[in-house]
């Protein structure tokens, strides 16, 4: 039988890279969830509930329909909502102290206490009443965003349920919890940031794995051979991706037109060719977080050894551009005033870029301040009037059109890296691409 695309690839996988990358069982990685999920709680909810000014947060969903927010509030056990399961979270005053409550059948996890007995109050609304008027919050937070669909999941039918049951008194009490929400899902704390890194290095070493000899043979293999490669890849590892990756091929025949392609249509797949300059757009989840990763390669000619110099130089100012986006990044300035700076300094320096940044976390397009769009350079009404904030997660995306005159033409050098921001500067997860990966690899030991 003569042996498919696939099944060459995954033992050449195997002899290059015999070593698989550090992904914890499914036991331990629900117990690090869960680890992270009652540190958040402790630490970064009662801060979040401060700053916001809400003291009574609501959270509900129904099963299978479950709001963005309950997703991250569920212990690792819980794949979905149970029925219809209400989280409500109090904070009675300054201090840390929060009381989290789940009106409903059963405690969710070790720190939402079930406060429902149906044999007690066969009504869950009227039980949810109840704790309300208990505690008299000032003001109730309820998951209704026009900016952010992340932090608009309360249904039309449970808030329509809500208003029938809530008092007329506490109407007026209710509130957006925009600014709640999109904290919640933004802010990662040192935990998660120290594995962050981890979990960026997988997607980089994945990366390098499909952009390599082992996987591409140069006039057989296609894009879209390599594509699945990478999902196979992904799922063998035992891990997720968010997106179905991407990978184009920039060349430097007149007929090639990749570089005017707009991200609204997919690339068509093609066989890679020696002088083709591939890119790839890839994301992993792994212990519910996400990555989105952007890289280069290039495909060496017969007699090429190296990348040649004009791309050498090209990335470089890929990576400026990258520079001067990030040096821009203060606590407090929003999406809008962010791109704007950045973009003014690109055009003083010559640089003919297109900036579309955005905040990474539970979501591979999360929560946080938009920073430009592809189709979208000027002002993001919404979410690109969210202010910066410390301690939160970005994709670093954007490109430089840079004018080969080799070529005759442009290329676009696409750039995509996760990076941390502390607050007074930015950090990449895992550093960044500064050399284009080459297939193949060159070996010191074949160098004339």
């Amino acid at each position: 039988m003569k042996p498919t695309f696939q099944l060459i690839a995954f033992l050449m996988t195997c002899s290059l890279f015999a070593q698989d990358f550090a992904v914890l069982p499914q036991k331990s990685q629900s117990e690090v969830i869960d680890q992270w999920l009652e540190e958040r709680l402790e630490t970064v909810l009662p801060e979040l509930m401060e700053r916001s000014g809400i003291d009574m947060w609501l959270v509900i969903s129904r099963e299978y329909n479950e709001d963005p927010v309950i997703k991250t509030l569920l212990p690792s056990t819980w794949l979905a909502a149970r029925r219809r399961t209400i989280l409500l979270m109090y904070k009675p005053g300054p201090g840390p102290e929060v009381e989290k409550l789940a009106v409903a059948r059963y405690d969710v996890g070790t720190q939402f206490k079930k406060a429902w007995n149906p044999e007690e109050q066969p009504n869950q609304w009227k039980r949810l009443v109840e704790l309300i008027k208990e505690r008299n919050p000032e003001k109730i937070g309820i998951d209704i965003s026009e900016d952010f669909g992340h932090a608009d999941g309360l249904n039309h039918t449970e808030y329509e349920l809500l208003l029938e049951n809530l008092p007329k008194s506490f109407h007026k009490k209710l509130t957006s919890a925009e600014g709640l929400a999109v904290g919640w899902l933004e802010t990662r704390t040192a935990s998660e940031l120290a594995t962050y890194k981890h979990i960026q290095g997988i997607a980089h070493d994945i990366i390098q794995q499909g952009l390599s000899e082992a996987i591409i043979t140069p006039g057989v293999t296609s894009t879209t051979d390599v594509v699945w490669w990478y999902r196979d890849r992904i799922e063998e590892l035992g891990l997720e991706t968010w997106f179905h990756p991407t990978v184009d091929i920039q060349r430097s025949t007149a007929e090639s037109k990749e570089h005017l392609r707009t991200f609204d249509n997919n690339p068509k797949p093609e066989v890679i060719r020696p002088g083709d300059v591939l890119h790839i757009d890839f994301g992993i989840t792994y212990l519910r977080l996400n990555t989105d990763t952007q890289q280069l390669a290039y495909v060496l000619k017969a007699d090429e050894k190296e990348v040649p110099p004009y791309l050498v130089e090209a990335l470089s100012v890929g990576n400026r551009l990258q520079d001067i986006l990030t040096a821009n990044f203060k606590t407090g300035r929003t999406g809008n005033d962010i791109l704007k700076a950045a973009r003014t300094q690109m055009q003083a320096e010559g640089i003919n870029g297109t900036i579309y940044t955005h905040p990474m976390g539970y979501h591979g397009h999360a929560a946080g301040p938009t920073i430009g769009m592809w189709d979208n350079q000027g002002q993001v009404p919404g979410s690109g009037d969210y202010q910066l904030y410390p301690n939160t997660v970005y994709a670093i995306e954007l490109n430089a059109e840079v004018y080969l005159e080799e070529w005759q033409k442009p290329i676009r050098v696409m750039l995509e890296e996760g990076a941390h921001f502390d607050g007074d500067k930015v950090v990449y997860l895992n550093g960044r691409q500064k050399e284009f990966l080459t297939i193949p690899r060159q070996k010191s030991y074949l160098n004339e």
